[in-house]
């Protein structure tokens, strides 16, 4: 089979979504698929000079609004001769708009059917266009569910996610195939040698957080709440491994707690070291209310650890409270403290039963096995209907381009009535 994937963010980007693509892409190479992905242009500054036999990479206004995220630029002679050279059997948009755009307008045109994942709660990233307002969110909360009626099938992450889609009456065929984890890979690590780089004592309690550091991580909270339990507990250290604009209010709730002094912050950690690093915890803590799936979670229970979290879509598909670790129902910081302390507390027993659970759940998530699902509904989507017989000529493609366009301009006019209707209004009412 040959799958083209569009994406607006990949690697060396640091993002769930670049992560969830490299490992599907990887997971169907090694089973003979053909696999050509097209993204943004990287900073030259970040990128490395390896070959990408298997990129397209599209030119790319860099760090927009100031964030780690490139913007691409439309560039259809390049793209349109990709496809023609490819010839793919699938057509996968891991974005909505942008790259997004440009897979409906190749999909449609060429009659290959066309996948969509809803990796990102789009509506709560307002901040990052300076646009934050219930108006904005519900823009593009229309705009997403539109554009998921434009797709021949829709990848959920979680029973969350496709929860919320057919609330927005999205009525394309949603599939619930979460992002993979390699558990062979992860359950093997070193923490202790990543507790020495970092400073950490041997007989620390760590716990601990990987990801961007981003608003939508809701890492004020976070930090205050783990900084009250490192002020409660003296053996407690807080290890918190990635990059991003919130390192700052991470380091002033530590500090205002006068626990500054057991504070580690790792910085971005890929490959083995990512994964030494969930081993040198002991809890691993999360508070974000955006997720689809959360792949961290999984990563880190893969690697043993129980999770401590806020309930939330896609953490509540993964974390069973008292099973897997605690899922707080709702955001108190004392609650927080609290669940970090009934973990903490447990006898050596009760904490290995709990690190068991967290890698029996982990197995759940295994790559092959979403893989195989992801490629499942790629197959049933090609023999579903053969194409029309004049599909190949000038004329029908040339219809279908337009048609293409009408869909997108007509989804985004939609999405702008949407934003001004009144709030009490639930996404996609109006849709007929």
């Amino acid at each position: 089979m040959r799958i083209l994937m569009l994406t607006n963010t990949y690697p060396p980007v640091v993002s769930g979504v670049a992560r969830s693509i490299v490992a599907f892409e990887d997971e169907y190479r090694r089973r003979g698929h053909e696999v050509v992905v097209i993204a943004p242009q990287a900073d030259d500054e970040t990128i490395e000079t390896v070959a990408e036999p298997h990129v397209i990479r599209v030119p790319a206004i860099q760090h927009f609004n100031g964030s780690d995220f490139p913007v691409p630029i439309p560039t259809p002679g390049l793209v349109a001769r990709t496809v023609d050279e490819f010839q793919p059997d699938i057509v996968h948009a891991h974005h909505p708009f942008f790259m997004g755009n440009t897979a409906v307008r190749l999909a449609k045109s060429r009659e290959v059917p066309l996948v969509f994942t809803h990796h990102t709660m789009w509506d709560q990233y307002t901040h990052y266009a300076r646009a934050e307002s219930p108006a904005a969110a519900r823009f593009i909360g229309a705009w997403v569910a539109g554009y998921a009626n434009l797709c021949d099938a829709v990848i959920a992450p979680s029973q969350s996610v496709a929860d919320l889609l057919r609330g927005r009456r999205v009525e394309t065929r949603i599939e619930i195939i979460p992002t993979g984890v390699d558990v062979e890979r992860f359950a093997r690590g070193d923490g202790q040698r990543f507790r020495r780089q970092q400073g950490i004592p041997t007989d620390a309690l760590v716990v601990g957080y990987v990801g961007r550091l981003a608003p939508e991580k809701n890492l004020r909270f976070l930090a205050d709440a783990v900084a009250r339990f490192l002020a409660a507990e003296p053996r407690a250290h807080f290890l918190v491994v990635g990059a991003g604009p919130s390192d700052e209010d991470i380091r002033r709730a530590v500090a205002s707690a006068g626990t500054a002094d057991r504070l580690h912050l790792a910085g971005l950690c890929a490959g083995q070291e990512l994964i030494d690093a969930y081993h040198a915890l002991d809890i691993f803590a999360f508070a974000s209310h955006t997720e689809t799936q959360g792949m961290v979670l999984t990563e880190a229970m893969a690697a043993g650890k129980p999770v401590v979290a806020l309930d939330g879509p896609g953490v509540r598909d993964v974390l069973q409270d008292r099973f897997n670790g605690r899922l707080v129902s709702l955001e108190h910081p004392q609650l927080f403290v609290h669940a970090l302390t009934w973990v903490a507390s447990l006898s050596p027993h009760q904490q290995a039963m709990l690190c068991s659970a967290a890698r029996r759940t982990a197995e759940r998530f295994s790559m092959p096995r979403q893989a195989r699902r992801a490629l499942r509904l790629y197959e049933s989507l090609l023999s579903a209907a053969p194409p029309e017989e004049d599909s190949s000529s000038a004329w029908s493609r040339a219809r279908r381009r337009i048609e293409a366009e009408w869909t997108l301009w007509s989804n985004l006019a939609h999405a702008a009535t949407r934003a001004l209707e009144p709030e009490s209004t639930p996404v996609g009412a109006s849709r007929s």
